[in-house]
């Protein structure tokens, strides 16, 4: 009977952006008693799951989310009490059924998502086990290889951008902590060149600085710059980009304002294709519109054996839109998003047919983030080999590095001693799968230590 679940409560709390989102509590008959925090996204895809927000527009501009938190005081912790807190498949599946929807529109995928989450650490905690070890068992020990936001662009930011993220990545490290290390020191080498060049050095949602630039390649000339400013090279730190292209894409065509450019599928899949024959770029996220499928088959079949080519609106987090991907060749990669979806169990299971099917996952926040840093666990539970969290000036991202360097610190205690064991981080090799004819044998990556 300890392990039963004896009340669930939920607040509304503001995210990294000030807007209201939801924090859910769970207790159990034990006493033992934990919480989650849900976030939000700016750029969304159209088959996301519904996020429910009040209708009063007067209190917070329409924004709360006291109905969401309504349905979990009400209706969902009716429905889960006296249930064990073991049993997350079984719960998700109440908490399905419950809402009735494919979307979760009844009762908000904010309030699903909270209590599945909350559900599972709650889990970890009976158990007297870390969370990413309860989501993986004992083979969860991969430190991720982080995408590191470092510009700004697209919704994101108020510049004149429309690639949405210019990341880094640190391919050449040997250890998440050195890692971590040579993305801030580059970041801190680009704010360096920026201001010298008298160039805006605020930063947009995800913490990556936003200045106004002429172009794309402008702003990758820049992070190479301040790649070799901190002292590495190209081999050992990449470029990642969320092009985010549903966000300029209409009727067909793919418009590039800063460029002046107006391109079709076949020209924008050849834009793509130039930037990363020219530039370190490794992966590339929503390069072409989510409703763009001939598209993405036509940079499927162009860049698939070249950089990863990253499905964030094509599929988010959805099992079926995956699996439909998968059987028209579509991407190599997945973004996966728990409140894309809106419960663990189907989040687990996404990740689990990308894997199967050699497609590579990156564990993702959302824009607006809160200090909760359950994808950390995530990320290290499956085993994913990527993550992608923000920048490093804000501390809602913060929260989610640093609770990776405490599980890095944890697994290398634990195996200390045992060669071969411990704490792993893959760095390239992170993003090599079935489709990339990458030799990671011959890097010329210097270690540092």
């Amino acid at each position: 009977m300890q392990d039963k679940i004896k009340n669930i409560n939920a607040r509304q709390i503001l995210d990294s952006r000030g807007t209201p989102t939801i924090s859910v509590e769970i207790e159990l008959n034990s006493g033992l008693i934990s919480q989650a925090s849900v976030p939000s996204g700016a750029s969304t895809g159209i088959n996301e799951a519904f996020e429910l927000r009040d209708d009063e527009k007067t209190v917070y501009m329409g924004r709360g989310v006291l109905g969401a938190v309504k349905n979990v005081k009400e209706k969902i912790s009716k429905a889960l009490i006296g249930t064990s807190i073991l049993e997350q498949r079984k719960i998700d599946e109440i908490l399905i059924e419950q809402d009735g929807t494919q979307n979760k529109k009844n009762l908000g995928a904010n309030a699903i998502l909270g209590v599945s989450l909350a559900s599972a650490r709650l889990a970890s905690k009976f158990l007297n086990i870390p969370l990413y070890k309860y989501l993986g068992g004992i083979n969860g020990n991969i430190l991720p290889t982080p995408m590191v936001n470092i510009l700004n662009g697209g919704v994101h930011a108020d510049n004149n951008l429309e690639f949405q993220e210019f990341m880094i990545t640190p391919t050449g490290a040997d250890s998440f902590h050195l890692g971590l290390r040579m993305a801030v020191e580059t970041f801190y080498s680009l704010k360096e060149i920026l201001k010298k060049e008298n160039m805006i050095t605020s930063v947009g949602d995800e913490g990556g600085f936003a200045p106004n630039l002429n172009s794309t390649r402008e702003a990758l000339d820049l992070i190479i710059e301040a790649i070799n400013k901190a002292g590495y090279s190209t081999e050992e730190i990449k470029i990642c980009l969320d092009v985010a292209s549903s966000e300029f894409y209409n009727d067909g065509i793919y418009e590039i304002k800063s460029e002046n450019l107006k391109l079709n599928s076949m020209e924008m899949a050849t834009y793509i294709q130039h930037l990363i024959e020219d530039y370190p770029i490794i992966s590339v996220e929503d390069p072409m519109a989510e409703q763009d499928y001939e598209g993405w088959k036509i940079i499927t079949n162009k860049l698939a054996q070249k950089c990863l080519l990253v499905g964030d609106d094509l599929f988010t987090t959805n099992v079926n839109l995956l699996a439909e991907g998968i059987e028209n060749d579509l991407a190599n990669a997945i973004l996966i998003k728990p409140n894309q979806i809106g419960t663990l169990t189907e989040t687990l299971d996404c990740i689990k047919l990308a894997k199967i099917n050699g497609y590579k996952t990156i564990i993702s926040h959302r824009s607006g983030e809160t200090e909760d840093s359950f994808i950390s666990d995530l990320a290290v539970g499956v085993n994913s080999g990527l993550i992608k969290t923000g920048s490093i000036t804000r501390s809602e991202r913060n929260a989610k590095y640093n609770r990776l360097l405490e599980i890095e610190g944890e697994l290398n205690k634990e195996f200390q001693g045992c060669r071969g064991d411990g704490a792993k981080y893959l760095g390239y090799g992170s993003f090599n799968n079935k489709f990339l004819k990458w030799n990671l044998c011959n890097m010329n990556c210097n270690k540092r230590n």
